[in-house]
């Protein structure tokens, strides 16, 4: 039922959201079997990702590949990782609860590529940011957010130094956003953590890799089911068909 009571019926319903909060938030526990409900409660969301949407009143000029008119250095993805050594020490912040002192960023331009998402002679950037634990060992990301995208900003004028001065708005996605806006919980984006042991046949859970649940004319078509996370569309594509299959 919907907040103001509404209720629609379906034979067939395909989840988009996590395991926790299809089976969790959206189902009553007795209508799943209990050794089920189990292994969801096992899933693992550990994630450390935070995202920052940017508009800009100019492209960034970067140090390597100078200019301000769109070019192939705005069209691709934008890496700030110079090495393994580096995204290894961004990592090890985050695992002792901290987010990387000069963490891993991955930038896009989508206005360069389709220029009606921005008015002219504005862009959009989208900053996918690493590693930012869900778990703080200090503070609160509700605390710290703004001063944590700064430091992803002084960062990027590294490399382009005409970024900050350029930002005209800014928003800050930390992990308790994402998961307080988007349902993702724990703040992953890839609704479970991607590991060996929650991929192929363990997606979501062992026994349950199929699209389908233990509730009949359910079915699971995000990142949660297999292959997981990513943009590519792929568990909904094969739930898709799972459902054709199966009517």
């Amino acid at each position: 039922a919907l907040a103001g009571g509404d209720e629609f019926r379906a034979p067939l319903v395909a989840s988009n959201a996590d395991a926790h909060v299809t089976f969790r938030r959206l189902l009553e526990p007795d209508t799943l079997p209990a050794e089920f409900l189990a292994a969801v409660d096992r899933i693992s969301y550990e994630s450390a990702s935070l995202k920052i949407n940017v508009t800009l009143a100019e492209l960034p000029s970067f140090r390597a590949c100078p200019g301000v008119e769109a070019g192939p250095q705005h069209r691709g993805t934008i890496h700030v990782c110079p090495g393994l050594d580096y995204i290894e020490r961004a990592y090890d912040d985050a695992k002792y609860g901290r987010p990387s002192e000069r963490p891993v960023l991955e930038c896009t331009i989508p206005s360069v590529v389709d220029p009606t998402v921005a008015p002219p002679g504005r862009h959009l950037m989208s900053i996918f940011v690493q590693y930012a634990p869900y778990a703080l060992r200090e503070s609160s990301w509700d605390d710290i957010g703004a001063r944590f995208a700064d430091r992803c900003f002084d960062l990027l004028d590294e490399y382009a130094p005409n970024f900050r001065r350029s930002v005209l708005a800014r928003q800050v996605l930390t992990p308790l956003d994402l998961e307080r806006t988007f349902n993702l919980t724990g703040g992953n984006i890839f609704q479970g953590a991607m590991t060996p042991g929650q991929l192929f046949s363990f997606r979501p859970v062992p026994g349950y890799a199929g699209y389908r649940t233990p509730l009949k004319g359910l079915y699971l078509c995000g990142a949660a089911a297999h292959p997981g996370g990513g943009v590519m569309g792929a568990p909904g594509w094969n739930a898709a068909r799972e459902i054709l299959r199966t009517r």
